[in-house]
């Protein structure tokens, strides 16, 4: 039963992976959509008298803010959810492929919390109101370390996958093994 759980939230911490990619890319796309064909007039009003640039700054800026914050929870998150999925797993020889699996990818979880977020955090504030034309020094850093987290999330992203692919497929055991039909011998839950 612990496997179960474990792949439950196994499926949890993929989906909101997943999730974390989609709304992060999103809030920026959002901030350029509602720029151009907002049907919100007092926003159009709003635009118009503060300026495109400053206005976009602004938004990109508060995108920029609630990545931070997401990515900071969801971290954390992942770091329980991992956790909990390597605790339920039994040590036993079926489940040794995605426990080693689990095991790196919660290792990436932390290095990427440690050491890559709080780079791309301080790197990105730095950033944060400064005209990209001409490209600021500290641009290249922030890519650099955005692509580094990037890769890092989609090897985790195959590591999650992979785990779960070898505890779904695993065979499961009898229902005799598991769970006792009431009034039923073992002789009879097999027939």
């Amino acid at each position: 039963m612990k496997d179960r759980w474990a792949l439950l939230g196994l499926g949890a911490w993929l989906m909101g992976s997943v999730i974390m990619i989609v709304v992060a890319t999103r809030n920026f796309r959002l901030v350029d959509e509602l720029l151009q064909s907002s049907p919100n007039a007092q926003f159009q009003s709003f635009v118009q008298r503060s300026g495109l640039t400053p206005t976009r700054d602004l938004l990109r800026y508060l995108s920029s803010e609630l990545n931070r914050e997401y990515f900071q929870h969801w971290n954390l998150a992942q770091l329980a959810l991992g956790a909990s999925a390597l605790w339920l797993l039994p040590r036993r020889s079926p489940e040794r492929g995605a426990r080693r699996a689990l095991a790196v990818a919660l290792a990436l979880v932390i290095a990427m919390s440690v050491v890559l977020a709080p780079r791309i955090v301080a790197v990105g504030r730095s950033l944060d109101f400064v005209p990209h034309e001409p490209a600021p020094p500290a641009l290249r850093q922030f890519w650099v370390l955005h692509v580094s987290y990037t890769v890092i999330e989609l090897v985790k992203l195959g590591l999650l996958a992979l785990a779960a692919f070898w505890l779904a497929r695993r065979p499961a055991q009898s229902l005799s093994e598991t769970t006792p039909v009431p009034g039923l011998t073992p002789s009879q839950e097999s027939t």
